[in-house]
């Protein structure tokens, strides 16, 4: 008897000191059980890759993203990429991380997005500092809006030169991926079915990047929407499909009105799931 009030003190206790602290987020694992921050790192540190799955607007992602990749850095040599980089911008990022332009002259060479200085600019800044490479991995918005409007035949019409932008032609695409799926459902009847395939041309052409630059021995980090992600989906896809034996993890980014348990419909999107309440201010 002793023993089951102890337990319940101590169970009102921990939900006291819950409701005390009102914590801004909580860590899960994909089933939805609360993992510690160390325990997910001992996990991240063993991986290949890391898809970093955040929401462009929450300060939570961003600051954990950084957060990662520094106490990453105490064990492994690393490699970072993001979608927020193009990969026709990779010369601009390049001067930059090497000393030959300042941010003002990155700001004016590259299509930075527009919250680059709150956002990414420290890890791109880390980057620099520890000298490790950062590589733009995305495909030139341009074509993604290209095979939106025409479907990926469009791409087949370029220069070469603007084909080393992104993955190889013809690109892989699996239109029952449920990621693709979910997009036609959520737009209703007013996507056609060339939205998916400009996804997917963002999914592939990351992926390839990452490969292209990945380093055995390194740990490659890589930032990117959660949706290019979420349930193995997307880049993952287009990784394991071309390199099956990589160990890579996922992380996700979710919003809940209740972070104390995470809902169901937010369990398995990835290895690690990151719960922020959602009165969690955004950053634009």
């Amino acid at each position: 008897m002793k023993k089951y009030f102890f337990f319940l003190s101590m169970l009102l206790t921990v939900n006291i000191l819950f409701a005390q602290q009102k914590p801004a987020y909580v860590l899960y694992d994909a089933d939805g059980k609360k993992v510690s921050y160390k325990k997910m790192m001992k996990q991240l540190a063993k991986k290949d890759i890391v898809l970093f799955g955040e929401f462009h607007n929450n300060p939570i992602s961003h600051w954990l993203e950084l957060t990662v990749a520094k106490d990453l850095k105490e064990k492994r040599e690393l490699i970072f990429g993001a979608e927020m980089f193009e990969a026709d911008n990779q010369p601009a990022l390049n001067n930059y991380l090497e000393g030959r332009i300042t941010a003002k002259g990155l700001d004016s060479t590259a299509r930075l997005w527009n919250n680059y200085k709150t956002d990414y600019a420290p890890i791109v800044n880390f980057a620099k500092e520890i000298k490790a490479p950062f590589i733009a991995t995305n495909i030139p918005r341009r074509y993604a809006s290209l095979v939106s409007k025409k479907g990926f035949e469009a791409l087949d019409t370029l220069p070469a030169k603007e084909k080393a932008w992104m993955a190889p032609l013809p690109m892989d695409y699996d239109s029952t991926l449920p990621g693709y799926v979910n997009m036609l459902k959520m737009m209703g009847g007013h996507a056609s079915a060339n939205m998916p395939k400009a996804q997917a041309s963002k999914d592939a052409t990351m992926a390839y990047f990452i490969l292209q630059n990945f380093k055995p021995g390194a740990l490659f980090i890589h930032y990117n929407g959660a949706y290019h992600s979420d349930n193995f989906d997307g880049i993952n896809w287009y990784l394991k499909k071309k390199k099956p034996e990589l160990n890579i993890a996922t992380i996700s980014t979710v919003s809940q009105k209740n972070i104390k348990a995470l809902l169901a419909e937010n369990k398995g999107k990835a290895d690690f799931i990151i719960c922020v309440d959602e009165d969690m201010t955004t950053t634009y």
